[in-house]
């Protein structure tokens, strides 16, 4: 396949199919963190986009390579989803519910403990990480689509991938912000929850369909 529009259009189509479990994650770190500023949101949607670039071209070079490994653990990969996905989303309720309680005890004795918003528990690279690697273990399966790619092409159509994500992301984490200024201490258990539905989404997506 030589690069055309026709290529560049298919890459950026398959970038934006991509980034949609990324964008909702995005959106609910956002919310989580409303006080976010905009150097951090670019490591967090860079975090994504990374994960996006190198996942389309793992699997691509698992096709030339163990084909018959990666197929079997193609079936894992909504399982892990799913894990990861949970994990996270419930942590994040269980952080909440657990500040607002240790809020509510301070205020009961007369102390100033209430959490600002803006002090909510910030993101961690450790559990972004885990979001990009979730968010993006499906992406593996892109290996196939693009198996008739010389490496180049498949280099270049992962990089288009990964800008589309980075900009998808961007925008998640400026949404998630805006409305968790106005969710105020909802906005983490929303937060947790969206997180959930998604592993939940992708599990019976993979599985069942």
């Amino acid at each position: 396949m030589n690069f055309s529009w026709i290529f560049f259009i298919n890459s950026v189509l398959l970038g934006v199919g991509l980034a949609m479990d990324a964008f909702s994650v995005s959106m609910a770190n956002g919310l989580n963190e409303s006080a976010m500023k905009k150097k951090r949101m670019c490591l967090v949607a860079g975090v994504f986009a990374f994960f996006q670039f190198i996942m389309p071209l793992a699997g691509w070079f698992c096709v030339y390579t163990f084909l018959e490994y990666f197929s079997k653990f193609s079936k894992f990969i909504p399982w892990i989803a799913l894990l990861l996905l949970l994990y996270i989303g419930g942590k994040m309720i269980f952080e909440a519910v657990h500040e607002e309680k240790a809020g509510n005890g301070n205020a009961a004795s007369g102390e100033d403990g209430g959490i600002k918003k803006a002090d909510c528990i910030s993101l961690s690279f450790a559990t972004l990480l885990l979001q990009g690697i979730a968010t993006s273990i499906d992406a593996l399966s892109v290996g196939f689509t693009i198996a008739d790619y010389r490496f180049h092409e498949a280099l270049t159509a992962s990089l288009i991938i990964a800008v589309v994500t980075f900009a998808i992301c961007f925008a998640g984490l400026h949404l998630g912000k805006k409305a968790g200024n106005h969710l105020s201490e909802k906005a983490d258990v929303l937060g947790g929850l969206i997180l959930i539905g998604i592993g939940i989404e992708i599990f019976v997506k993979g599985v069942f369909f």
